[in-house]
């Protein structure tokens, strides 16, 4: 099975998503899965997985209908308060819904570099485990300290961390986010999703080799096994299509073995969030 393990739908609101700028307009409107699955098949893709995109219960509601109603979206990354007092009582509700496989936090919009560390939000993480609930981390390179600290205080749990921890890719600059993804991935229940990358380069005039330097290091760190293709689309459409974006992939395991492929474009995918 081939795998996007990473992208998100929503009816566009103005006032939810003002994160979605005027500047940004060719997403400035609905994404829903009959918009994707045409994409999917054309790249030859046989299923993926939803990413929450708004911080509400709400939101997991919404991604888990549109997976109970189109069997191609395999799995549901949701929000739940992970601070909350309550957060045990929320996680035995989701843990009643098979497609709902973990949760993540716009970590990266918070202005707290070290939110993670947050006592209040390590209990949420650490009352995870007891359904089988994986995390994604979503956070800058400048955060990436903490995502040490953090994985290293939860090692039964498993994380990925998204888009590569989103290094400056249009600035050309590697050497402190490589080292941090060096250390980091030397925790073994920790993964990597090679998505959002198109994003994070010149938008409008980036070339592949843009984001070789920074494939090639995460593939050194974490290794076949640990990697997972997600488009994070629709966002990369600021930049890329969805065949243009998979291209990037695909050029970069070109030279990997047949299995390896298979482990990256899927395999790793089903396993971390237990698609059957």
């Amino acid at each position: 099975m081939t795998i996007d393990a990473h992208q998100h739908f929503w009816r566009f609101d103005p006032v939810r998503d003002a994160w979605i700028t005027e500047e940004m307009n060719v997403i400035r409107r609905d994404f829903l899965p009959a918009d994707l699955a045409p994409l999917l098949k054309t790249a030859g893709i046989d299923g993926c997985v939803a990413v929450q995109a708004d911080q509400s219960e709400a939101e997991t509601q919404f991604l888990l209908d549109c997976a109970l109603e189109n069997d191609f979206v395999k799995a549901v990354v949701g929000w739940v308060d992970l601070r909350s007092p309550q957060v045990a009582e929320r996680l035995a509700y989701w843990a009643g819904q098979p497609l709902v496989k973990g949760f993540r936090h716009i970590v990266q919009g918070e202005a707290d570099d070290r939110f993670l560390l947050r006592e209040d939000f390590n209990k949420g993480i650490s009352a995870l485990k007891k359904h089988g609930f994986t995390y994604d981390i979503l956070v800058f390179p400048h955060q990436l300290p903490a995502v040490e600290q953090f994985v290293e205080m939860h090692p039964e749990q498993p994380f990925v961390i998204d888009h590569l921890a989103k290094p400056y890719i249009k600035k050309k600059e590697i050497g402190d986010w490589t080292k941090q993804i060096r250390r980091i991935a030397r925790w073994p229940h920790v993964q990597c999703k090679l998505s959002g990358m198109v994003t994070e380069a010149d938008m409008q005039n980036w070339k592949e080799s843009d984001f070789r330097p920074y494939l090639d290091i995460v593939l050194e760190a974490f290794g076949p096994g640990r990697l997972m293709y997600g488009s994070d689309w629709p966002v990369c459409l600021l930049a890329a299509d969805y065949t243009r974006q998979k291209g990037i992939v695909d050029s970069f395991i070109a030279s990997l073995s047949a299995s390896e492929k298979a482990r990256i474009m899927g395999g790793n995918a089903a396993a971390f969030y237990n698609i059957s």
